[in-house]
This record gives structure tokens, C-alpha cells and sequence, in this order.
């Protein structure tokens, strides 16, 4: 079938709306009709060559909701109708990492995905002659994409796609920092350093698991007040002396649990430090750029702080990500403050422009 989707042709440069062949869905793949897609800065970073695992020419986006159109053979866990949303971190169930509750890193597709292939190393997009490559198995920037049944979540048929592609990366990935990797605990002081979307998500996941003081610390004071919005009790213009602040507001401890989510590695080192000795857990769930690298002082691990990673927030996709859309549901969680833009895919470079100039939380692409 012929549809249009955004194509990185060369790294550095706008993306380009083209129309594109899609082949039909082949073993364990589906064909969804996507409806909306958040415009996230993971596809800003592959886009401007910064990434050092991305490739071109290739369909951007990740961050996707739509309509399962198609199902090829061996799908078992979707029907055509279903409401789904996309998966770069897959969930087969059944490799060694699916079975065990340490991680959400499934191994079952990893390897051709990093590749820009589909599980049988091959592509569905193409122009002409040319093959275009998968972006993080997804390929959301598109009017319908091919993918692996592993990559989609089956939610609430009633969910509103322009709020629920935003639990496909950012806002699950905030979420479940709080709730799966650092499985923060009822009564504990957070702090969370940045207000973006992730930073957000990891205020309302604190929120959520009755953390009793949820510190955001931001540059904006926009962003601090849609933190307090998610539930922070204190806000922080960071800066220097930031940590020193945070020691000062936990008489000279530091906090049970400290989210970084802005990718600044100086940042990520305020977070360590900021920990609580003893027992303070650092999560790292920003992404930092090519080469550079963390400095942690030994000491404070030698007394007690621990950091931990957070890839997709540690959430198993198929099995949680639908919790989550129903918490959303039933309004525990606030979508509406985080969707700032909404965008057509031949402006999908304006969105890009909005995330660069810290203009709003999300832009999102309709589709229908």
C-alpha cells in the first residue's frame, strides 16, 4: 500500500514528507492506521546525527497510538479494531529478560530492531527500489506502519489517542522510573530533577506510589508550576548550590529516592549527591550525548547511595503499559497539561522547532 510518512534523508537536515510503499504485514507483524504521535526529543537526536546507533534513510517516531488494521500470521494477542500503542522497548514474554522481573529489556528483537529491520531482518518501506529503514521498530511519523506484535500494548478502546501515544516512551518512561525501577516506597522524600515530560511523569509516579515529599527542580518556572500540577510539594530553580539547597531541606541528608531526567550529565551528578546517605537511590533516566561520560565521587557509594538506569521507566510493555491508560482513565493520571502542540505530519519540522526552544511539554501529530 502506498501512505506518507516523514523520511530522515540525511542527518542534520528537516525531514521530508514522502509518499512510500508499505508491504503488507508478514509472520507475527501488524498493520496499524496510526491516529497521533508525540513529537520526542529521542527522534530530535537521531535526527541530527548526534546518535551514534542511528542510521539513515529511515522513518522517524516512536512515541505512537492507533488502530490495528491487519494481522499477519502467528498474531495472537491482537484483532483488527484493537486500540493500541506502540513499543520501542518490546515485550515478547517468553526470552530470559521477559521472564524475569529485574528488567524490561526484551532480547527476543533487540538485535534486528538496533539495525532499523523488522524481526526477520527485512524492511516494509520503500521507495522505488530504495529501502527505508524502521526507527526503534516503530516508524511513527507515518499515516500506517508495519510492526512486530511484540511493539504494540492493547489498551482502553475509549482512550483518546492523542493522550495515550504519549505512554509509548516519555510520560511511561517518568512513570515507571518512579514505580518499577526505583519502586518508590509510601511515606519517602523524592526529588526529581527536571520538569520535561519525563521529569513529569516521574513527579506523578512519586505521586502515585504516596511518596510523602516530591521536590521537582527545573530552569522554568512554566514547568515548575506544571510540576506542582503532577503533585510536587516543593519546587527549585536549579543552579548552583542546588544540591546544597537539597541537603538544606532534608536536615542534611538528602532524599530517599532522586530522578534525573533532563540528559545533562552535571546534572546526573547533582542527583547522585543529592541522595540520601546510606540508602539514597539515583535513577538515571535521561539520555546523555555521544561520548560524554558520568563522574561519580566513590564516596558516596562507599556510604550507602546506589544509581540505577531506567530504560522505557522498567515497564514491561504489553503487560503494563495498559495499567497505566487505565489509571489515566480513571483519573488518577493528568494527560491534558502535557499536550501543548498539535501538529500535521508535514509540520512534524515545527515540532522539532517547539522542543528546541522549550516551547510546551508535547507536540503531537493527528492523523485523523
Amino acid at each position: 500500500m502506498k501512505m506518507r510518512a516523514a523520511v530522515l534523508e540525511e542527518f542534520g537536515e528537516p525531514l521530508q514528507v514522502h509518499e512510500l510503499e508499505l508491504g503488507d504485514p508478514r509472520e507475527g507483524e501488524v498493520l496499524v492506521r496510526l491516529e497521533a504521535c508525540g513529537v520526542c526529543h529521542t527522534d530530535l537526536y537521531t535526527a541530527s546525527g548526534d546518535d551514534p546507533s542511528g542510521y539513515a534513510p529511515a522513518v522517524l517516531g516512536h512515541e505512537g497510538a492507533g488502530v490495528v488494521e491487519k494481522i499477519g500470521p502467528g498474531v495472537t494477542s491482537l484483532a483488527e479494531g484493537d486500540r493500541v500503542v506502540t513499543l520501542f522497548c518490546a515485550h515478547c514474554g517468553e526470552c530470559l529478560h521477559c521472564r524475569d522481573g529485574r528488567t524490561n529489556l526484551c532480547l527476543a528483537i533487540r538485535d534486528e530492531q538496533n539495525q532499523g529491520h523488522l524481526p526477520d531482518g527485512t524492511t516494509r518501506l520503500a521507495r522505488g527500489d530504495q529501502e527505508i529503514r524502521h526507527f526503534m521498530g516503530c516508524s511513527t511519523f507515518a499515516e500506517y506502519t508495519v510492526m512486530s506484535e511484540y511493539s504494540l500494548a492493547k489498551v482502553d478502546p475509549e482512550a483518546p489517542p492523542e493522550a495515550t501515544c504519549l505512554f509509548a516512551c516519555g510520560l511511561s518512561t517518568g512513570l515507571g522510573a518512579a514505580m518499577y525501577t526505583a519502586a518508590v516506597q509510601p511515606g519517602s522524600t523524592c526529588v526529581v530533577f527536571g520538569a520535561g515530560m519525563v521529569g513529569l511523569g516521574a513527579v506523578a509516579g512519586c505521586r502515585l506510589q504516596g511518596a510523602e515529599r516530591i521536590v521537582c527542580v527545573d530552569l522554568s518556572p512554566d514547568r515548575l508550576e506544571l510540576a506542582e500540577g503532577q503533585g510536587a510539594s516543593d519546587v527549585m530553580e536549579g543552579g548552583d548550590g542546588t544540591v546544597e539547597r537539597i541537603l538544606e531541606m532534608t536536615d542534611g541528608f538528602g532524599a530517599d529516592y532522586t530522578f534525573e531526567a533532563t540528559g545533562n550529565v552535571g546534572v546526573m551528578s547533582q542527583a547522585v549527591e543529592a541522595a540520601r546517605m546510606g540508602w539514597g537511590l539515583c535513577t538515571i533516566a535521561g539520555v546523555a550525548g555521544k561520548g560524554e561520560t558520568l563522574d561519580i565521587v566513590p564516596r558516596h557509594l562507599i556510604t550507602g547511595r546506589r544509581v540505577a538506569g531506567s530504560s522505557f521507566g522498567g515497564v514491561k510493555g504489553r503487560a503494563q503499559v495498559p495499567g497505566l491508560v487505565d489509571r489515566y482513565m480513571k483519573g488518577e493520571i493528568d494527560v491534558d497539561p502535557f499536550l501543548s502542540h498539535t501538529l500535521t505530519l508535514d509540520e512534524v519540522n515545527r515540532g522539532f522547532e517547539l522542543m528546541e526552544a522549550q516551547d510546551g511539554i508535547r507536540s503531537v501529530i493527528r492523523y485523523s
